[in-house]
C-alpha cells in the first residue's frame, strides 16, 4: 500500500472520529492555512538550502554542510511525535532508508521538539536516521514553512493532551508545514514537497525518483 493510501485510511478512521466541535476548529484552521499561501511561498527547487546545525536525538550536533560532504540530503520536516500522520510518514521513510542510502544520500528528519522527545520517538519507531530538534522552528522559518497555530486551535491541541508547550520548550504555537526536500551536494534544493494539509506527505517513491534524477 502506498503512503498516500495509508494516510487516507488514517484520516478516515481517526480524523472523522474526533468530537464535532474540535473537528470544526481543525478544519477551519486547515482551510485558513491553505488560503494563506504559505506552502506556495516556501523555498522550492533552485533555491539554496539554508545552512543549519541542530542537535540530534542524543544531543550530537549535526550540520547540513557536513552531511553534504557525503552526498545529497533528504531533509524532512514533521510536526512532532504527537502527530500520527508524522509517525506514519517517518515509519514509511524508515522502510525506504536502505534505498535512500543506496543512492548515496543521507536522510534527516527535523521537528520543533526537544531532543528528549526526538530520542523517545527514535527508540519507539526504531529509526536509524538522524532526528533533529529545531526548537523554536528557526530553521523551518528559514525554509519558509513555519506558521503559528491560532489560539483556538492551540486550545484544541491542549485539550487533546499534546503538551506542545513542554515538548516544544515553550514554543507551543509554532509548527512546520509537512515538507520534504532533496538537496544536492552543492546545497541547492532540487526537489520539494510542501503542503498545508498535515495529512499529506511526500511519497517515498517520489523521493527516490528525485534522487535518481540528480546529475
Amino acid at each position: 500500500m502506498s503512503l498516500e493510501n495509508e494516510l487516507r485510511d488514517l484520516y478516515e478512521n481517526k480524523h472523522r472520529a474526533l468530537p464535532a466541535d474540535a473537528l470544526e476548529v481543525m478544519d477551519r484552521g486547515g482551510a485558513e492555512l491553505a488560503a494563506s499561501g504559505l506552502a506556495e511561498r516556501a523555498l522550492g527547487p533552485g533555491a539554496p538550502a539554508p545552512r543549519f546545525t541542530l542537535p540530534a536525538a542524543a544531543g550530537r550536533p549535526v550540520a547540513l554542510d557536513d552531511l553534504l560532504t557525503e552526498g545529497p540530503v533528504v531533509l524532512t520536516f514533521y510536526r512532532g511525535a504527537w502527530c500520527p500522520y508524522c509517525n506514519l510518514a517517518l515509519r514509511s521513510l524508515q522502510a525506504h532508508h536502505d534505498a535512500i542510502t543506496a543512492r548515496g544520500a543521507r536522510l534527516v528528519a527535523v521537528s520543533p521538539q526537544i531532543p528528549d522527545e526526538s530520542l523517545s520517538l527514535t527508540e519507539k519507531a526504531q529509526l536509524t536516521f538522524d532526528v533533529l530538534s529545531d526548537v523554536g522552528s528557526e530553521v523551518a522559518h528559514r525554509f519558509g514553512i513555519a506558521f503559528d497555530l491560532s489560539d483556538e486551535l492551540g486550545a484544541v491541541y491542549d485539550r487533546f493532551g499534546f503538551e506542545l508547550r513542554r515538548v516544544n520548550a515553550g514554543h507551543p504555537r509554532t509548527l512546520p508545514l509537512p515538507a520534504t526536500y532533496v538537496i544536492d551536494r552543492s546545497g541547492v534544493i532540487r526537489w520539494a514537497f510542501v503542503r498545508a494539509d498535515y495529512a499529506l506527505r511526500a511519497e517515498p517513491a517520489d523521493i527516490l525518483a528525485a534522487l535518481d534524477a540528480l546529475d
